[in-house]
């Protein structure tokens, strides 16, 4: 059985990748403040429940060393914790790029450094990435800079784990979602086609394919999962 750590767990994506990889024989630990909208994951052997301050880099590291330790080991790591900001450069400060980065990044890069390092052990470990079209586009992250910088470095991250990680079976990918259809945005943007949206429940398949055997093959994976929109 593969141990998968889900950060953001509680969130609209995370419960229902939390649940998706309960269903398809995953043990997840899942991170998050609170565990709200995890409450059909309770009592399932499979799943435990971390509250942990992935802004504090010594807390992330004692949670993956307690992980380890408890479990064995630790296969993959789906890094879903994150936060969006709108802003041009004329509106944006120093502190607003501050924010998106300890948000986007920091949470990201402080599980990730010990996690290569247990993935180097065991010779095999997935690491997934949630990018951002804004990062990839100029035009569209240009009205949401600070936002659009702090997602473009998870790019480069997954460039840094995959040169350093080559030869061996381990892979950083990055999926990179369009709009996701959460009831959050149908009231922010009520007159769109949800219809051109990405199903939360359809990434979660793409991330589980991405941590299974028939993922295996794929190195340096990056995923447009757009839809439509």
């Amino acid at each position: 059985m593969r141990t998968i750590i889900i950060t953001g767990a509680n969130g609209n994506l995370g419960s229902v990748t939390v649940r998706h990889f309960l269903e398809n024989g995953y043990r997840v630990i899942a991170v998050d403040n609170k565990d709200a909208h995890l409450q059909f994951a309770a009592g399932n052997p499979n799943f435990q429940f971390q509250s942990v301050n992935l802004l504090d880099e010594n807390a992330a590291a004692d949670f993956v060393a307690t992980s380890i330790s408890k479990w064995g080991s630790i296969e993959g790591v789906l890094l879903l914790v994150g936060g969006f900001a709108m802003g041009n450069m004329e509106t944006t400060k120093g502190s607003d790029i501050e924010q998106m980065f300890r948000l986007n990044f920091e949470t990201a890069y402080f599980l990730a450094r010990p996690l290569l390092q247990h993935f180097k052990s065991k010779g095999y470990g997935r690491f997934v990435f949630i990018g951002a079209r804004p990062a990839l586009l100029p035009e569209a992250g240009k009205d949401m800079v600070a936002y659009a910088l702090s997602k473009s470095l998870l790019f480069k991250l997954a460039d840094f784990i995959n040169a350093e990680a080559k030869g061996q079976n381990i892979s950083a990918s990055v999926v990179v979602p369009s709009t996701i259809d959460t009831s959050i945005n149908r009231e922010a943007m009520p007159d769109a086609d949800f219809d051109a949206w990405v199903k939360p429940s359809q990434l979660a398949e793409v991330l589980e394919f991405i941590c299974s055997d028939k993922g295996s093959p794929i190195r340096e994976g990056v995923y447009k999962v757009y839809n439509n929109a």
